[in-house]
């Protein structure tokens, strides 16, 4: 009796010994308190096809939809990407092949695809390959970029009346025809008269950035390979795109947000992104190539930041251009920007709906993504000008 009482005391004292430290392991983890969270579709995956950018730009559009009061739609990214090839392809063979023709684009590509061709149901257009359940575009992306450059090679001294018949054939084959009617919800559609019953007001959507080698308060193209359509974006201070960032958020709204997620301190699989107070050699590699470039003590660093809440960069207008200047700053993925929280140290973070799934992440395929990240690697932002400070819109001449 006396060697039970003894053992069933070291089993308690076992206990309670590894309960505390699996507390104090989950309090040194990063906890999040939501501060505010606004509706949002379901997270989706673009799997293995360079299109967060229309994923995002959808995404955006559908939680604009939800705060309307229009309900919960599922829009077809694939019809945005294939339109937005079509004149992509217009674009590069009339510039002689002298600009970007890959799966990339921008915001402004899903608003623009929306207003000249209208728009279809993720039901209707699926946009997928045939057999396959995910997005897989290795193929799709080297055919096309192989038959453009071919039309620019040809020898006829001029543009047969074919080639972009030609074209629509293969994105029809890879992606689906486009009909010309359909039904949803038992009424019959066009892809116009789909994106006019959605009731959007694409005229109030705008983009802005902070960058100081353009001046303030004026639109200009901004200068990442993606931007093929070479569309315009207002150019303001950075905290006064932080400003815009927060009062859209504050106020209801969403914000479609195009970043950079080749810093080391970005982990899809911890679930938040950050900037460590220290630097670390930048290597332009994909996130496991850095890592395994990385020395002991860099590695034992960027652990700690990734577990436990840390000391942030101080992030600055010139810092923020010196790394777009120097290519450390990238265009490299597009998310969607629905809320805010805050940590067990009271640090603020941004709630970012992604487009890579839900497996392989804490969060369900959200992130929290610091407020120093956000203002030190913030490319661009979607937003609704109604959620913009009417002091910014006056200086913006909106």
């Amino acid at each position: 009796m006396k060697h039970l009482l003894v053992l069933f005391a070291t089993f308690l004292l076992f206990f309670f010994v590894f309960n505390a430290s699996a507390q104090d392991d989950k309090k040194e983890g990063y906890q999040f308190t939501p501060v505010k969270e606004l509706k949002a579709t379901p997270v989706k995956n673009q799997y293995r096809s360079g299109t967060c950018w229309s994923f995002s730009g959808i995404s955006f559009l559908e939680s604009e939809l939800l705060r309307l009061g229009k309900g919960e739609y599922d829009l077809s990214e694939m019809y945005v990407v294939r339109c937005s090839y079509l004149d992509k392809a217009i674009k590069y063979v009339r510039m002689h092949g002298n600009t970007s023709f890959a799966g990339g684009g921008q915001f402004h590509d899903v608003v623009n695809v929306i207003n000249k061709y209208g728009m279809l149901p993720e039901s209707v257009y699926p946009g997928l390959l045939e057999g396959e359940k995910n997005h897989i575009h290795g193929e799709i992306d080297e055919v096309l970029k192989a038959y453009v450059d071919a039309i620019l090679k040809n020898k006829n001294k001029e543009l047969s009346k074919n080639w972009i018949a030609g074209l629509e054939g293969i994105l029809d084959a890879y992606f689906g025809e486009v009909p010309i009617e359909f039904t949803y919800n038992g009424k019959k559609y066009t892809p116009r008269s789909f994106a006019d019953q959605l009731g959007l007001k694409l005229n109030d959507y705008i983009y802005l950035t902070s960058f100081t080698h353009h001046p303030f308060y004026t639109p200009f193209a901004i200068e990442i390979p993606d931007n093929w359509a070479w569309g315009l974006v207002y150019n303001v201070t950075m905290d006064e795109l932080m400003a815009v960032i927060d009062n859209s958020v504050n106020n209801g709204y969403t914000v479609g947000w195009a970043t950079d997620v080749s810093e080391q301190g970005f982990s899809w699989t911890k679930g938040i992104a950050i900037i460590p107070e220290k630097d670390y050699e930048d290597l332009s590699d994909l996130e496991r190539g850095k890592w395994s470039d990385m020395s002991k003590e860099e590695k034992d660093a960027l652990v700690y930041h990734l577990n436990k809440p840390g000391t942030e960069k101080a992030i600055t207008q010139e810092l923020r251009q010196e790394c777009f200047d120097n290519y450390l700053t990238t265009d490299d993925h597009g998310m969607h920007i629905t809320g805010t929280a805050k940590d067990q140290n009271g640090t603020k973070y941004y709630q970012v709906k992604n487009s890579w799934g839900i497996t392989g992440n804490p969060y369900q395929g959200y992130l929290y993504a610091s407020e120093a990240f956000v203002k030190f690697k913030t490319i661009s932002v979607m937003v609704n000008k109604e959620s913009v400070p009417k002091d910014i819109l006056k200086k913006l001449k909106l």
